[in-house]
């Protein structure tokens, strides 16, 4: 019997138009049409305007908050199912509500457990997502999940700079395990961010395990939310006596105060992806595209190739 492919179809929840258009470009394949129409009180539904009967789709949205971010990935996949789609890839360059990973004090829910049972109930058969916040989310599927690593995207960025005395640090214990990856790849030392919170959002204390004087530094994270943690670290790593601060985040959400923290702290740069739209432009603030890291594996998972190349750091 002969191995037949069928067509792959890629859509975009509508925050994620931008990026989504790039992939498809990279992929090779028009973006689907869909249509959402909403009711005044706020409820939506989206609409897929062109056959999907016995296809393979991608639908490409990071679910950030607000929750209609997620509600339209929950709606786009359902209405897939609905249309007989045969496979139905879940795109999420961002996978929101993922800190909440863990019961960290009595009576909070694990969210990004609930968030991965809710895309499966609705149909999604494969999810591909980039630099989720904790690694064991991914057990939190019994579908497949292809968990990609930005660094793809960030190394090749990082080594152009050439910077001398190159320092990988983490703006706390937690990222340890990403910023000496990173290192181990350049080659370089590590330092790490000691902090505690007074509560969410809020550090009250950050103190600094080891040397940065006279060294670049690069500052490694997988998300940059109002950027408290990141602007406190890079000044104090100055006052330390680091030549430069620099930071690689991979997810910028930038809620509250980040663009006018990121203005008035001495962190030089700020280099993201554009798995999250930008608020706002910041002279600070670099985009590096991760449309062809998704476009490769989304080509790959179609065509039944290998994606263990993606993963690698």
């Amino acid at each position: 019997m002969p191995n037949f492919v069928t067509e792959a179809k890629i859509f975009a929840c509508s925050q994620s138009t931008e990026l989504a258009e790039k992939i498809a470009a990279t992929f090779g394949a028009p973006l689907g049409k869909v249509i959402t129409s909403t009711y005044s009180d706020g409820e939506f539904q989206p609409s897929y305007e062109e056959s999907i009967r016995g296809t393979r789709i991608f639908i490409i949205g990071s679910t950030h908050p607000g929750p209609k971010n997620l509600m339209e990935m929950l709606l786009m996949i359902d209405a897939a199912k609905r249309a007989s789609a045969r496979h139905i890839t879940a795109v999420l360059p961002y996978f929101g509500w993922a800190r909440q990973d863990r019961k960290d004090k009595p009576r909070v829910p694990i969210a990004a457990k609930l968030v991965a049972k809710m895309l499966e109930a609705a149909g999604a058969t494969r999810i591909i997502t980039m630099d989720l916040h904790a690694d064991q989310i991914q057990g939190f599927f019994e579908k497949p999940v292809d968990h990609l690593y930005a660094s793809t995207v960030f190394l090749p960025y990082l080594r152009s700079l050439n910077l001398e005395n190159l320092t990988i640090a983490s703006p706390d214990m937690g990222g340890s395990k990403r910023a000496y990856a990173y290192s181990k790849t350049m080659e370089s030392d590590v330092v790490i961010c000691y902090k505690q919170r007074e509560k969410a959002n809020v550090i009250s204390h950050m103190e600094l395990i080891g040397d940065v004087k006279g060294k670049n530094v690069v500052l490694v994270d997988d998300m940059v939310d109002t950027a408290g943690t990141l602007t406190k670290a890079a000044d104090l790593m100055m006052e330390r006596g680091a030549l430069s601060v620099r930071a690689i985040c991979t997810h910028p959400i930038l809620s509250g105060n980040a663009y006018e923290r990121l203005e008035n702290s001495k962190l030089e740069e700020l280099i993201v992806t554009d798995s999250i739209p930008l608020r706002q432009k910041s002279d600070k603030i670099r985009v590096l595209s991760c449309a062809d890291l998704f476009a490769g594996v989304m080509h790959n998972v179609h065509y039944n190739k290998s994606i263990s190349s993606k993963f690698l750091m």
